[in-house]
C-alpha cells in the first residue's frame, strides 16, 4: 500500500494540483487585499465613507449603529457588505486567471495541426453531412 501512494503521490499531475492549489490560496490573498485595502475604500468614500464591510441588517434587534463584529457579538446578521466585498473578490480573481490564461495561450502560439487520424475524422464527418444532406 505504501508503494502504491507513493506512486500516486508523485504523479506529475499530483504534484502539479498541489503547486497550483498553493500559488492560488497566496494569489487569493493578494486579490483579496486589492479588494479590501485598494478598491473598497475609494468606493465606500463616494458612498459617504462608509466601510462596505460594515454593512449589515441586524437580526436580533441590535441596532445598525454598532460596527459588523460587534453586532454579530449581539446576535445574528445578515452581513451582505462583507458578501458583496468578497463576491468582488471572486471576480476580480476571475478576471486576473482569465487574462493570465489568455496571455500564456498566446505565448503558446497558435494550436497544432491536426493529426492523420484527426484529420480523417473529420473527412468522415464532412462525408457525413454532405450524405444527410442529399
Amino acid at each position: 500500500m505504501l508503494g502504491e501512494f507513493k506512486t500516486f503521490a508523485m504523479r506529475g499531475n499530483v504534484v502539479d494540483l498541489a503547486v497550483g492549489v498553493i500559488i492560488g490560496g497566496a494569489f487569493g490573498r493578494i486579490v483579496d487585499s486589492l479588494v479590501k485595502d485598494v478598491i473598497m475604500p475609494p468606493i465606500g468614500m463616494l458612498f459617504g465613507g462608509l466601510d462596505f464591510a460594515n454593512y449589515y441588517l441586524p437580526l436580533n434587534g441590535q441596532g445598525t449603529h454598532l460596527p459588523l463584529a460587534e453586532a454579530q457579538k449581539a446576535g445574528a446578521v445578515l452581513a451582505y457588505g462583507n458578501f458583496l466585498t468578497i463576491l468582488l473578490n471572486f471576480v476580480l480573481l476571475a478576471f486576473v486567471i482569465f487574462q493570465m490564461v489568455r496571455v500564456v495561450n498566446r505565448l503558446r502560439g497558435p494550436s497544432e495541426a491536426p493529426t492523420a487520424a484527426e484529420k480523417e475524422e473529420i473527412l468522415l464527418l464532412r462525408d457525413i453531412r454532405d450524405s444527410l444532406r442529399k
